[in-house]
């Protein structure tokens, strides 16, 4: 009886931690669109209230973690039930790394709204920006159902990702020959478009998480990736 008191007891605390990780996941999903949105219209005022918001990002984080700890301490899981704590302390770290890339992006819409607007690149960094939170709700959904066939989905549209990122590197450097006065808003502009690349890697090690929690191993072959075009180190880390 007082065992299987404990188990539920487990159970419930699990739930209320990978409710905290879904509720993240969105705050994540709105601040990604809410930064493209910004430097599409140059909204200084939307991109402040991303820059702002990332405090609650990390402060859920922390609460994850703590959260996390106290159940491991308290419970001494089981396997299989260390694993799913485990996941879930990963899956909310890579939340966290996402909030401060759509940072990134608010902080640089600010010195972009003061330079001339390279024509596109709004529209294809919001397209590019939607296919990541896209990738990051059916990872996270994957996550809650257990379910590996939509985690690989999400890992083979990384690729996507990639070839959006890759015909952005290209437009930018075709901006930048063509006019030297671009240079310096392309440089930004890659950066951003990096960024969101990386926001895609997060959402596939999400996707790899949950392979590995309802498999027990973490994928064999490595991720499906386009080849990257870029061969200089301009996108920063």
């Amino acid at each position: 009886m007082n065992e299987k008191h404990i188990v539920k007891s487990f159970d419930r605390d699990l739930e209320a931690i990978q409710a905290m990780v879904m509720k993240m996941g969105g705050m994540v999903e709105t601040a990604i669109l809410d930064a493209a949105q910004a430097l599409e219209t140059r909204d200084e005022d939307l991109a402040e209230k991303v820059r702002q918001g990332d405090k609650a990002i990390d402060a859920m984080e922390e609460r994850v973690h703590e959260e996390a700890a106290r159940l491991l301490a308290l419970r001494a899981p089981a396997a299989s039930d260390l694993r799913t704590v485990l996941s879930v302390m990963r899956i909310a770290a890579s939340l966290e790394r996402v909030g401060d890339y759509a940072k990134n992006m608010a902080k640089r819409a600010h010195v972009l709204g003061q330079m001339s607007a390279i024509a596109g690149a709004g529209g294809s960094l919001r397209r590019m920006s939607k296919a990541v939170v896209e990738m990051l709700g059916h990872a996270l959904d994957a996550y809650i159902h257990r379910d590996v066939a939509l985690a690989e989905d999400v890992r083979n549209r990384d690729r996507e990702v990639d070839q959006m990122y890759n015909a952005l590197f290209r437009e930018f450097l075709t901006h930048m020959m063509e006019d030297p006065r671009n240079i310096t808003a392309c440089m930004h502009l890659h950066f951003i478009a990096k960024n969101i690349e990386r926001m895609g890697d997060h959402a596939t090690g999400i996707a790899e998480q949950v392979i590995y929690l309802v498999t027990g191993e973490m994928p064999d072959e490595a991720r499906p990736k386009a080849e990257s075009v870029t061969t200089v180190g301009v996108g920063g880390h």
